[in-house]
């Protein structure tokens, strides 16, 4: 029954992921329940929680609809053993015991079970169960029964013999557990309440190829106009592909017989009309930005979006090599040093360590977080390349310049902070939980612009995956909002070597 349990919550998953407030759902039972007939209703399942869900979302507790939550002691141990340090980690075992507090207080026998609706969730309308009995819980055979773990596995085994009336499910985000939990014969599924998306091919790529045919069937009642200021033009279209069309979502047209190529954004969306504007073509010199131009479609699109005022927060995905970060570095410079658009740039990154943490760095913030940026280090080196008529001297001055322009701050120190008419670069941001990137993005004040570069293939945080990853969730939620636009880049432009190189190896 376990196997059949998990694909019934991952097949209702994305007609759930509606842009409202992630709807309450558990890992698997709440989609089952909604369909159970009122007859066997007294099949509430009894979730046995890890401690790494409840440290991924402190609020997993009230996420399981009307089933029963289940804390071994041994959960309550390890949240004790991590609730020190300044961590995202120490921070949500701190909010967990807060929360527990509150659901104890004043809740008579905890045998009973505590209504988890006492701190007004409406969602949650099961009970919380503690493990009172320590003495019965027999270690299982054959693994060390001093691993924390191992423990839980017991304690799960142990309800399935006391309580044959209910059906307990260990809900873990580690892996391994779960593989343990099948092998003995025990229901283990992983929390998916925050997981935005479960295959990542089906994440917004913010680009549409239009059929050939697309003027024949849109041409009907077609308005067009040009904008001298701008040079673009503006065309308003009615017709059948309209309704799956996004904000700010790019349009292209392949060409076909030596027709030109159409590139275009969805500027406004009203019922089935859509009015599109064709790009500033930044792949000519005469455009370019900082002295870079872009090299392929994709890269168009992006510096598009990056130089549009209008647009507050940009996210790019894609690969090694496919030009993220110094499109990204170059429309700043643009706009801090010549258009005086934004006052200074600030770059951050989640430092995931693959060796050190930053705490073991000497020196200040600025200094502790050089050793991550080593490439924007590289991207600037490219750009400040592009100016061959400044010789060494206006070189040097200029880099100067940039340096006083561009500051590196770690992200341990954004909380409580507001950033205002500032150029802000989140780099690596697929390493990102949910929680913290919104922690970032709700930094901005007024005149900020906000852009996120990452690749969810290159994630280096435990528990996260590609669909429940931070920049997998902003994609997501902002999509079709008319301040913000995506781009996936898809084709890598370091040289030959490094293309060749990703392609067989």
């Amino acid at each position: 029954p376990v196997e059949a349990d998990a694909p019934v919550a991952r097949s209702d998953k994305p007609a759930d992921a509606k842009p409202v407030a992630a709807p309450a759902r558990d890992a698997g039972a709440a989609t089952k329940s909604r369909s159970r007939k009122p007859a066997d209703a007294e099949l509430q399942k009894l979730f046995v929680l890890d401690t790494n869900v409840l440290m991924h979302d402190p609020s997993s507790l009230f996420r399981f609809e009307e089933h029963d939550v289940y804390l071994p002691m041994m959960t309550l141990e390890e949240l004790d053993n991590h609730k020190k340090g300044m961590s995202e980690v120490a921070r949500n075992a701190r909010q967990v015991s807060r929360t527990l507090d509150a659901l104890v207080a004043d809740a008579g026998p905890i045998s009973a079970g505590i209504p988890l609706a006492r701190l007004g969730s409406r969602e949650a309308l099961g009970r919380l169960y503690f493990q009172t009995k320590l003495a019965d819980i027999a270690p299982v055979e054959g693994l060390p029964e001093g691993k924390a773990d191992n423990q839980i596995l017991g304690v799960v085994r142990a309800l399935q013999r006391d309580r044959p009336d209910r059906q307990v499910v260990l809900v873990s985000k580690d892996i391994n557990m779960r593989i343990k939990a099948h092998a003995l014969g025990l229901p283990a599924e992983d929390y998916f309440n925050d997981q935005v998306l479960e295959d990542k091919d089906l994440l917004y790529t913010g680009v549409r190829e239009l059929p050939q045919d697309f003027w024949t069937r849109h041409a009907k009642g077609m308005e067009s106009w040009q904008d001298t200021k701008t040079g673009t033009t503006y065309y308003r279209v009615t017709g059948p592909l309209v309704a799956s069309m996004l904000v700010n979502e790019f349009v292209y047209l392949e060409p076909q017989n030596g027709e030109p190529t159409f590139h275009a954004i969805v500027r406004e969306l009203n019922g089935k009309t859509a009015l599109l504007q064709t790009l500033r073509d930044y792949s000519h010199h005469k455009n370019n930005v900082w002295g870079i131009t872009a090299r392929n479609r994709e890269q168009n699109f992006a510096l598009n979006l990056l130089m549009n005022p209008e647009i507050d927060f940009v996210t790019l995905l894609g690969q090694a090599g496919t030009g993220k970060t110094l499109v990204a570095l170059a429309a700043g410079l643009a706009q801090v040093l010549d258009d005086k658009r934004y006052n200074e740039i600030i770059v951050t990154r989640a430092t995931v360590p693959v060796g050190e943490d930053i705490g073991f760095l000497p020196g200040t913030e600025e200094e502790k977080m050089q050793p991550w940026m080593g490439a924007f280090d590289d991207n600037l080196e490219v750009l400040q390349k592009t100016d061959d008529a400044a010789g060494e001297w206006g070189r040097a001055a200029t880099q100067e310049l940039i340096r006083s322009r561009l500051k590196v701050k770690s992200m341990n120190f954004m909380r409580g902070r507001t950033f205002v008419d500032k150029y802000l670069i989140i780099d690596e941001a697929q390493n990102l939980t949910p929680k913290q990137m919104k922690t970032l993005v709700t930094r901005a004040g007024p005149g900020t612009k906000i852009v996120c570069l990452g690749n969810i293939a290159q994630i280096d945080t435990p528990y996260l995956t590609e669909g429940s990853s931070g920049l997998t969730y902003v994609v997501d939620r902002f999509k079709g909002w008319g301040h913000s636009g995506h781009v996936t880049l898809a084709r890598g432009e370091r040289s030959r070597l490094a293309d060749y190189a990703s392609d067989i190896l």
